[in-house]
């Protein structure tokens, strides 16, 4: 399958640079996978197509404001730092900038209380550092880090919670479950009087979302494994929706991928309780074996996350529906508008 077939021109002036001032007064575009039909709302009006009986998954994951500046300790030359992985007794899986200057051995200083050392190189900019601090290392990163925005974001972000989901809670990613981004605790409380049953799973989001996929056959790619953890509370909604017949929506690609992971460890069997990392690559001629239905931001072109909508609605109906949201002019990527796949 050709990477190509998931390409599309997106003007640069419809990827979103700020979030809006009200979180759920995105723009909804609504997919039906079967009929391929589209419809035009805003994101409060989520609630008209979620019915009684329905469970909503929502990945609780926090951001950690993983981006750190500094200098390298023998020159004095700027470095930074992105946070990606935490792999144990203070060492981290990172990005660094510039990767021809960072090299094993190298000291950076990021202030009196915090430096690190390069231990080993891995490939495109990756390294693993361990740090060394006085005090508690969660508590520096709070006052010396910031959030990690994707590259294609420009714009200074003000405040910093609206990188953060409402019901962020497990402090551990690299980047923001971004449809989650759109929900209000007052939304969600709307949704649970309609009879909604709302549940959580956690996955960190790791180094993969900053990768590109680099190679022209899909079947070639290799995702990058990231942690997840999915509690037994959850699993229970789970097996009582799929009995009564309700739909699993998940909001976001990051839950529906911890989801289906879950579905394929327990096979024929109920769902139960689960933890551990996942790779799994969901692409067309997948077939979902738990998620009904999948609230998701507009993604990049060639992106695995188009691929993973695709293969939930089919990719004509997909390569479609981003060309009308494109003619209507939705604001894409994270702090874009929203499209819920029915």
């Amino acid at each position: 399958m050709d990477i190509n077939m998931y390409d599309f021109e997106l003007p640069e002036e419809l990827i979103a640079q700020t979030p809006l001032a009200e979180r759920s007064s995105s723009r909804l575009l609504t997919l039906n996978k079967r009929s391929g039909s589209i419809e035009h709302h805003h994101f409060s009006e989520i609630i008209e197509y979620l019915q009684p009986g329905d469970t909503l998954v929502l990945n609780d994951t926090r951001v950690l404001p993983a981006r750190l500046f500094g200098v390298k300790e023998d020159t004095g030359a700027k470095a930074e730092v992105l946070l990606l992985k935490n792999l144990g007794n203070d060492s981290w899986e990172a990005l660094v900038k510039p990767g021809k200057k960072l090299k094993t051995g190298s000291v950076i200083v990021f202030s009196d209380e915090l430096k690190a050392v390069i231990e080993s190189e891995g490939e495109m900019g990756g390294r693993v550092l361990r740090f060394s601090y006085q005090g508690i290392f969660n508590e520096i990163l709070d006052r010396l880090g910031q959030m990690p925005l994707p590259p294609y974001i420009k714009e200074r972000l003000d405040d910093q919670e609206r990188y953060q989901t409402v019901y962020s809670k497990h402090e551990g990613s690299a980047a923001a479950p971004t449809a989650g981004l759109h929900f209000t605790e007052e939304l969600l409380e709307q949704i649970r009087n309609k009879g909604v049953d709302v549940g959580f799973v956690t996955l960190h989001v790791g180094l993969g979302t900053f990768r590109p996929v680099s190679v022209d056959r899909i079947e070639d790619h290799v995702m990058h494994e990231e942690y997840y953890v999915l509690p037994q509370e959850t699993a229970d909604l789970l097996n009582d929706t799929k009995q009564r017949g309700g739909r699993v929506v998940a909001v976001g690609t990051t839950s529906a991928r911890t989801l289906e992971t879950v579905a394929q460890k327990c096979g024929d069997g109920p769902i139960v309780k689960s933890s551990g990392w996942t790779g799994i690559f969901i692409y067309p001629g997948y077939t979902y074996k738990l998620v009904d239905a999948l609230i998701t931001n507009f993604h990049l072109p060639k992106s695995t996350l188009v691929m993973l909508v695709s293969a939930l609605a089919g990719r004509e109906n997909i390569l479609n529906a981003y060309r009308e949201a494109i003619e209507q002019k939705y604001r894409f990527f994270s702090f874009g508008d929203a499209m819920f796949i029915y």
